[in-house]
């Protein structure tokens, strides 16, 4: 079998097989005159050496609240997919574009229904405010009474605190404005365009203060 044949027969990705090849668990029973992998499958199906695939999926879950941020949910569904890939893990990526303080997204209401439904093994994040803003104790209380396992990569340095509450704050105008006026208002955006560079002078100031300290 080719390396794409034993993947799909083991339900895992080809990179996952490289992998365990570099690590001994499953080298290849011989190769071509190209150095293309081959593979018996009997070998494969009876090898003990084969870490066995969990019945329940991991589930990776990205967020971001806007669409100019795009470029950091891929980021995070990369950081994701590598880390279960890295630890052999049957995984589904959920991601949602929206705001921390929305709790209708679409890949949040499937999130909630599998962790009711104990549909998966565990939870994985980057941080815990990319699964909500308010409310992530409520979720990872939900998963520890269906004894599902929570994961935070926490990737970079966390945000300090006056960082974190002017986001929290820029979140919470954004969403009562957008009400109040209409998201595509020009009084709606004025607001949030100087609301956002209070915030952002707010991070420029925090960092000022830490490089005096």
């Amino acid at each position: 079998m080719t390396i794409q044949q034993a993947a799909e027969l083991l339900g895992v990705s080809t990179q996952t097989v490289r992998r365990w090849e570099k690590t001994g668990k499953l080298p290849p029973a011989n190769r071509t005159i190209g150095g293309q992998r081959r593979y018996n499958p009997s070998a494969l199906i009876t090898s003990s050496s084969v870490p066995k695939q969990e019945a329940q999926p991991t589930l990776p879950y990205a967020r971001v609240s806007s669409h100019d941020q795009k470029d950091d949910l891929a980021r995070q569904e990369n950081i994701l997919s590598m880390f279960c890939a890295s630890h052999g893990w049957t995984y589904e990526v959920i991601s949602d574009l929206g705001s921390g303080l929305n709790y209708y997204k679409r890949g949040l209401k499937k999130l909630i229904q599998k962790i009711l439904n104990k549909n998966i093994k565990r939870l994985v994040i980057t941080h815990k405010d990319r699964l909500l803003r308010f409310g992530s104790e409520l979720i990872f209380s939900l998963c520890e009474e269906r004894g599902i396992e929570v994961v935070l990569i926490n990737q970079g340095k966390e945000p300090s605190f006056e960082e974190e509450l002017a986001s929290d704050v820029f979140e919470i105008i954004t969403v009562f404005s957008a009400r109040l006026y209409g998201s595509r208002s020009r009084k709606n955006k004025t607001l949030l365009k100087n609301l956002k560079e209070a915030v952002d002078d707010t991070h420029k100031g925090d960092k000022s203060t830490a490089k005096s300290r």
